[in-house]
């Protein structure tokens, strides 16, 4: 069974990469295509068309932050890994400071926006620390000759 093979702390930020290119999207892609249904989705109150519209407007943000993600996972450039890493780090406060519509009223909305922001810190974290041990693994495979 899966839950039999344990995982390093690498293989599990890179893993969780992929699931956020996919997760991102659907999210974007969801956002311009279906934005009051995608905020029912979230927990949110039937959107007015002006909070609609400025819904729709974060899908391609959601799409850069995909496609930042699929960068990483092809190239795994220790500047990729910044880069993600930057990008996820000025999404930390954005849920939590959402979270306080009043429009949020589904019992859970509130909390799982602030376990979203929870997430960007730990995303924020592994990805930078990725990419300093590419940085430093690079570093020695070229002085090696293995680079």
């Amino acid at each position: 069974m899966w839950l039999d093979r344990s995982i390093d702390a690498e293989r599990a930020l890179r893993l969780t990469n992929r699931n956020m290119i996919v997760f991102d999207l659907l999210l974007g892609s969801a956002a311009i295509v279906a934005p009051s249904a995608t905020l029912a989705v979230l927990g949110h109150e039937p959107p007015s068309p002006d909070a609609e519209h400025l819904f729709r407007r974060c899908g391609p943000i959601w799409l850069t932050f995909a496609a930042a993600h699929a960068v990483a996972d092809r190239r795994g450039n220790p500047q990729d890994w910044w880069a993600l890493a930057w990008l996820r780090g000025t999404e930390l406060g954005t849920d939590a400071l959402w979270s306080r519509s009043p429009a949020f009223s589904r019992p859970g909305a509130r909390m799982g926006m602030w376990l979203a922001g929870a997430a960007n810190l730990a995303m924020t974290l592994g990805f930078g620390w990725l990419a300093q041990r590419e940085r430093g693994g690079r570093r020695w495979r070229a002085l090696l000759g293995r680079g």
